[in-house]
């Protein structure tokens, strides 16, 4: 055909915009990223990392295997009936809510199922499957004189079969000193659970920076950022499993606390290291206790050699902060005066080249085709459509402000130390909510069940459990499942957008929106 093309390929410095491709399950998890923000053109994706991490984090804090159950049982109806609820417009926006969120509903009960296996907490009950590993040696004369009794791990835990196979032994339930052990498992988890999720985000830092071929900031940002994150946080990780591994119930005196090891930590504290006077071996752990030991002072330290090892962990961790604060900005700097002289230069040798062409003027050559450029006749024929190039006139280049550059990255360095600090210790609402919520569980057994299950007269008790039943479950869907699930999503949320993405992820993009000219005729009719 002869018609010119109406259509030309324009070179343009503008950042496309940017598509993901999702499917009716993995569509909810791109939307709450999306909530965020846009990922950038080629920027990391992180709602692939969320399809995991949201519903465990969410289960961590929402930890029952019955509200779980219950949960998932309601997330994979709406799954089965998904053709029959979403088929009508439905006026319901709670529902139509409900709905859109089918699949992670049903990821989330799952994943709650499973942690409630964890934590062998059903209702605020637990059970006994495979046998608990604790054996009591009291008989039943001894159990009449006293109430209570401490049971020593040295005598009444099985060491040859070991703990409880799976999550926590169901002991644990009738145990006075229960919430001070869930506490303190509860808290370590979710310190390991958070570095663990932060280092994860650093990394991705990485792989941004190495596709966008940013050097610099591999140097200055991500290798500073890892090695500040690890040798302070990494290294409280490293020391709660050293604790779980080197110490066991059988010496707890003798083992250092964790949240004193780690203050002193920073400010340089060390005491002399008490030993017993029977100590053998080298190990600083429960392997090289005598048994008459156990009541020994507790060490100050976890291991030989601990001190110069953590001031050397706090130095690496400070020399961090001037690399990330200063590096950057005198090698932008640097950058910036080697382009002005290449500049000046150039800009003299062009000056130099005129004077002389000015001087020793050379003859115009015409050729032999009276053809302009992109194909156009010098008598107006028609311009060449196969492909046309309009160039868009350069652009300045932007002026180098060094206050502006070491004001920005001031501030990016005094948000990611402080950070670090304060997304750990956000990471602690895991062990809040998951406290909450169990406590919230067991209240609610104990203000109704008990009642019938501890009621003397006979047949009453039965039929005070059926009236109650409806109150139990009533109030288990309205509190513990809509109001404390609404909780934990909405702090599972917060951790994946504040303490997640903000270790990578920039989320200055914009949606594809495909030309369509029905969406055009649309907003004219409704102009």
């Amino acid at each position: 055909s002869t018609v010119p093309s109406i259509l030309h390929r324009m070179q343009t410095k503008e950042v496309p915009p940017t598509y993901f491709k999702t499917n009716k399950f993995t569509t909810v998890f791109q939307e709450i990223i999306d909530a965020y923000g846009i990922a950038t053109y080629q920027e990391v994706n992180p709602a692939p990392y969320a399809i995991i991490s949201f519903p465990f984090l969410f289960a961590v804090m929402f930890g029952d295997f019955g509200h779980g159950f219950i949960m998932f049982l309601a997330g994979l109806w709406m799954v089965i009936t998904e053709k029959k609820l979403t088929s009508g417009k439905s006026d319901n926006e709670i529902m139509s809510m409900f709905v859109g969120g089918r699949y992670i509903i049903t990821m989330m009960g799952l994943f709650s199922v499973y942690t409630g296996l964890i934590y062998n907490d059903c209702f605020s009950k637990s059970v006994n499957i495979f046998g608990s590993g604790w054996h009591p040696s009291y008989d039943f004369r001894t159990l009449q004189k006293e109430t209570s009794w401490t049971m020593n791990p040295a005598d009444h835990f099985d060491n040859t079969t070991g703990p409880y196979p799976f999550g926590v032994d169901p002991i644990w339930q009738s145990s006075m000193n229960k919430i001070t052990f869930t506490n303190s498992l509860k808290m370590k988890m979710s310190v390991i659970f958070g570095v663990s999720q932060m280092l994860l985000g650093v990394l991705l830092s990485f792989v941004n920076h190495a596709y966008f071929r940013r050097p610099l900031n591999v140097f200055c940002e991500f290798i500073p950022q890892l090695v500040f994150l690890m040798c302070l946080f990494g290294y409280l990780v490293a020391l709660v499993f050293y604790k779980w591994l080197f110490f066991t119930a059988e010496c707890p005196q003798y083992a250092p606390q964790l949240l004193i090891q780690f203050i002193n930590m920073f400010l340089l504290t060390y005491t002399p290291r008490v030993m017993p006077a029977n100590f053998t071996g080298d190990l600083y752990a429960c392997t090289s206790i005598e048994p008459t030991s156990i009541n020994a002072t507790s060490q100050t330290v976890f291991f030989e050699h601990q001190q110069p090892i953590q001031i050397t962990l706090v130095i690496l961790a400070l020399l961090m902060v001037p690399t990330m604060l200063l590096v950057k900005p005198f090698v932008l700097r640097a950058r910036h005066n080697a382009r002005v002289k290449r500049r000046q230069g150039l800009y003299a040798t062009s000056q130099r080249t005129l004077i002389h062409n000015e001087e020793h003027p050379e003859p115009a050559v015409r050729g032999k085709d009276n053809i302009a450029i992109n194909g156009e006749e010098e008598d107006g024929g028609i311009v060449g459509h196969s492909e046309v190039g309009i160039s868009e006139p350069e652009e300045d280049e932007e002026e180098f402000d060094m206050g502006e550059v070491f004001i920005h990255q001031a501030i990016h360095t005094i948000e990611y130390c402080l950070g670090c600090i304060s997304h750990t210790a956000s990471y602690l609402r895991l062990w809040a909510l998951s406290l909450a919520h169990a406590q919230l569980s067991e209240v609610l057994w104990s203000m109704l069940f008990r009642f019938g299950l501890t009621f003397d007269m006979a047949y009453v008790g039965g039929i005070l459990l059926w009236a109650v039943f409806g109150a139990f479950a009533v109030v288990t869907v309205a509190v513990l499942l809509l109001m404390e699930g609404l909780s934990a999503f909405l702090h599972t949320l917060r951790l994946h957008w504040v303490e997640f993405n903000s270790k990578f992820y920039m989320g200055d993009g914009y949606k594809f929106a495909p030309y369509n000219f029905k969406h055009l005729l649309d907003a004219d009719l409704d102009e």
